[in-house]
């Protein structure tokens, strides 16, 4: 059993076909094949239920997939040690918090642990959530709420830990002179008639609108929170948008806030906690807490 062929065993458990895990490894499909046959071979094991639209982990297989990941990080340790390399931390994150909330966390991270380089990618919720389970993200950085994790609404995996290290204000913005700029609260029924302006499902701004404003009115989707927020900007709709995207704009007077804010979600950062080095790891996530 040789580390190369852990790797591609990992790769394609992670990516369901031998295509996609050559694509992420940078090798041909029939070297990533016959690293797994010869794998499975040397176990004297299938790996992996062999389906018209790609490869399926047998019971076989989901024991060994923690193992080999921990035989894998233990290797890389190994290397960085013998090395003398910086240790890296690579996170995840949506974009716009990339943008706007990652800078002053980082920093704290910067003066806590100098001796660390740190790597960001930026994607979606779901794929990053994948990312950090199947150990190509150490963490990923997200909003959520609740004391639990996937209390908004979506499913973790039950290996991932987490710990908050900020939290975001969300506003229910408008045009200046909107019906309801008066008002001292909105309640979800009071919105039948209007246009919710909404991000794609499965962001967290969607799915907190989703929760707090409830079904009533009607949606339209956009991919960009400033997409979003130009068109408010026009009388177009309203929508639950979060502070730092329209702090300057109610500040100034070009929207209006409906009501007080109605909720603050949490800025959490999460990581999987079977990984062999998940001491270190939340340490140095602990350092990233105001």
């Amino acid at each position: 059993m040789e580390l190369r062929q852990l790797r591609g065993f990992t790769a394609v458990a992670a990516t369901g076909t031998v295509s996609g895990a050559a694509e992420r490894l940078g090798l041909s499909p029939a070297t990533v094949s016959d690293r797994i046959r010869t794998l499975e071979h040397s176990l004297g094991v299938e790996l992996f239920e062999r389906k018209p639209n790609g490869m399926v982990l047998s019971e076989h297989g989901r024991v060994l997939l923690p193992e080999a990941r921990r035989l894998l990080e233990h290797a890389e340790a190994i290397r960085r040690l013998l090395a003398d390399a910086r240790p890296r931390v690579t996170i995840g994150t949506l974009e716009t918090l990339i943008a706007t909330r990652l800078p002053a966390i980082i920093g704290r991270l910067g003066d806590r642990r100098p001796d660390l380089d740190l790597s960001v990618r930026s994607m979606m919720r779901a794929p990053l959530l994948r990312a950090v389970s199947d150990g190509e993200l150490d963490a990923g950085l997200l909003l959520d709420t609740g004391d639990t994790l996937g209390a908004l609404g979506f499913t973790p995996g039950p290996e991932l830990s987490f710990v908050d290290v900020g939290a975001v204000r969300l506003f229910l913005v408008a045009k200046p002179g909107h019906p309801l700029a008066d008002a001292g609260s909105v309640a979800p029924r009071e919105l039948s008639a209007e246009t919710l302006l909404v991000t794609p499902p499965g962001c967290s701004f969607r799915m907190a609108a989703e929760r707090l404003l409830g079904p009533a009115g009607k949606r339209i989707e956009f991919d960009s929170v400033s997409t979003i927020r130009a068109w408010i900007t026009q009388g177009l709709g309203i929508a639950l948008l979060p502070e730092f995207a329209v702090t300057g704009d109610l500040a100034d007077g070009t929207l209006v806030a409906l009501g007080p804010p109605p909720a603050e979600l949490a800025l959490r950062v999460v990581w999987r906690e079977d990984r062999a080095d998940a001491r270190d790891l939340r340490e140095v996530l602990y350092a990233m807490a105001a």
